[in-house]
């Protein structure tokens, strides 16, 4: 394992000039892009910094550098160009043939991950509480935790098969094996949870823990690699790649496998009305063993197929701790961390409940997949197009457009949910169902392309994976933290009550015991022991509601009395704000 450092420790930052090279004009700004791309080159065959005037240890560099005035907040927004978009079409043969392998690693990641943040949680509620449903969510945590190993995935490698290969190719075959271990047990495994409710819940959430941790580490390489493999000036293609990626793999996971698991959906579009069955066209059993070969057979393509360069950046573990220690020190950063740990609560309840509560409504499984069927390539084909917007415009720009959207996507949401037809899904009521998902997924979309390419941009690629990691680990936490509290709050916020049937039904038609006495029926399964026994249970407030409100209450407060501003003037600091010079 290559584990050198480098000669003072830290590598040195790739925006570190002398004056005899002007990196920014008047306004602040790159000159080009090929004189960035020039510069970072030549700094990289330093080993000191060739601006005398620049302090020489890093310690006192990062402490210059954090005290300059440049990048305090305070300072007035300068004017902002981001220049013009390019087509797929326009890049060089060996951009396309990288962004093409890049969207394919970002696509395998998202599809044990659409399984855990989307499909499986869907299968849970016929089952479990949405407090469980909350705690089936601490799965995901990894993602937003991988900044605490991610300096590891960035000094730990070997030469034999490259600093992002030597990742990538061992995590994939686990992952592969894991998934078709998993395929083998899963079903016993959704049962346990459902007969032990709170207990067997845990046991199956460590399991989803374990592959999602899987890949979040490979996100790591990914992203680091993302870095290299584009050329400087098509950087915004990386987060371009990754939204591709990760939405076709969610969607396909979450939207296009819920779709086909509903025996509705599968007897009415694709079996004769004459030989419907109890099951879906996929099963979750069957579904993770397929993903799990496809996995093996990707590797084994990539480990035979694709050599990546070399690489003479060889810090150690702890000189890369010590860089993102620098990172995070940096005003800027500190600002930004802020903004996407609170950023994502205004919409909380509507990510997390809003499809769930439809369900309880009396919405069925096969109009809910119609319409994320339709949603699917909507969403696929939106993604490129953002991307070439994040060129064209700033990309936090963009992000602030789409919060306020995805706010006013979070009340509609609500509207949609209140009003739900007394007798059953209607056309029209079909019809808006649609129009509410796709435009919180729009907006969502937007709002996670925007940021990814801003993250792109502001990246050292010197340590790539970290300063990526850094990024999207704070990002993901935003999204992540709130959502098990969001589940709790709307059990805690439903009242409910079981109320016993005024005649006693049939024995034959009952499912558990007689309901004689009232009781609450605001968890999961408290509604089911209801229903069983003939009662029926009432709702006189629902938590979704109170909930919802209150996220967006947060949401509205938060991005007009601090985020908006901040990221304004975050987006318009030069391109060496976001370094640590070493």
């Amino acid at each position: 394992m290559s584990k050198r450092a480098g000669k003072k420790g830290i590598p040195k930052s790739a925006l570190d000039q002398s004056p005899d090279e002007p990196l920014q004009n008047a306004n602040g700004h790159a000159n080009s892009s090929a004189t960035m791309h020039s510069n970072i080159l030549e700094h990289r065959r330093k080993h000191s910094s060739t601006d005398p005037s620049y302090p020489s240890s890093p310690s006192s560099q990062a402490a210059s550098l954090m005290g300059q005035q440049s990048f305090s907040l305070d300072d007035p927004v300068p004017d902002h160009d981001e220049g013009s978009s390019k087509g797929f079409m326009e890049l060089s043969k060996k951009d396309q043939r990288n962004f093409l392998l890049l969207v394919l690693l970002y696509f395998l990641q998202g599809i044990p991950m659409g399984l855990a943040m989307g499909s499986v949680p869907f299968l849970l509620k016929s089952v479990v509480s949405y407090s469980s449903i909350g705690v089936f969510s601490l799965a995901a945590y990894p993602y937003s935790l991988k900044l605490l190993w991610s300096p590891i995935v960035d000094a730990v490698w070997t030469p034999k098969l490259g600093r992002r290969k030597s990742w990538i190719l061992p995590i994939q075959c686990v992952s592969g094996v894991s998934m078709l271990w998993l395929g083998s047990v899963v079903n016993k495994m959704m049962e346990y949870a459902g007969e032990k409710d709170s207990g067997g819940i845990w046991n199956f959430t460590f399991w989803w823990f374990a592959l999602v941790f899987l890949c979040a580490t490979q996100d790591i390489a990914v992203d680091g690699w993302a870095l290299t493999l584009l050329s400087h000036e098509n950087l915004a293609y990386a987060s371009t790649a990754q939204t591709v990626g990760l939405t076709a793999g969610h969607f396909l996971s979450h939207t296009v496998f819920l779709a086909f698991n509903s025996k509705d959906f599968a007897n009415k579009w694709f079996r004769p009305a004459s030989a419907p069955l109890d099951t879906g066209i996929m099963n979750l059993d069957s579904y993770l063993t397929f993903w799990g070969w496809a996995y093996l057979a990707v590797t084994l393509g990539l480990a035979l197929l694709k050599r990546e360069e070399r690489t003479k950046e060889t810090e150690g573990i702890m000189d890369v701790y010590r860089i993102m220690w620098g990172i995070l020190k940096l005003k800027n950063i500190q600002a930004f961390i802020v903004v996407h740990l609170i950023a994502k609560i205004g919409f909380q309840a509507n990510d997390a409940v809003t499809s769930l509560k439809l369900l309880d409504k009396g919405f069925s499984q096969e109009d809910l997949a119609l319409t994320i069927l339709i949603d699917f390539p909507i969403e696929v084909s939106l993604g490129y197009y953002i991307g070439k917007w994040c060129q064209t415009y700033p990309p936090m720009q963009i992000w602030c457009w789409a919060f306020v959207g995805r706010l006013f996507a979070a009340g509609f949401a609500q509207f949609v949910v209140s009003i739900f037809p007394a007798g059953g899904t209607t056309t029209w009521y079909l019809l808006m169902v649609i129009c509410e998902h796709v435009l919180s997924t729009f907006m969502n979309t937007v709002m996670f392309v925007a940021v990814s390419a801003f993250h792109a941009k502001i990246s050292d690629p010197a340590i790539g994976g970290t300063y990526m990691t850094l990024l999207a680990t704070v990002s993901n936490l935003g999204g992540t933290f709130p959502r098990y509290f969001v589940l709790k709050f709307v059990d805690i916020f439903t009242i409910a009550t079981c109320e016993p049937p005024l005649s006693p039904p049939k024995a034959e038609l009952l499912k558990g015991d007689l309901v004689t006495q009232p009781f609450s029926c605001a968890l999961e399964a408290d509604k089911h022991r209801c229903r069983d026994g003939g009662g029926f249970c009432n709702v006189t407030q629902d938590g979704y509601y109170v909930t919802n409100v209150i996220c967006i209450v947060i949401g509205v407060v938060t991005f007009w009395g601090f985020i908006k501003p901040a990221v304004t003037k975050i987006q318009a600091l030069p391109p060496r704000a976001w370094r640590i010079a070493a």
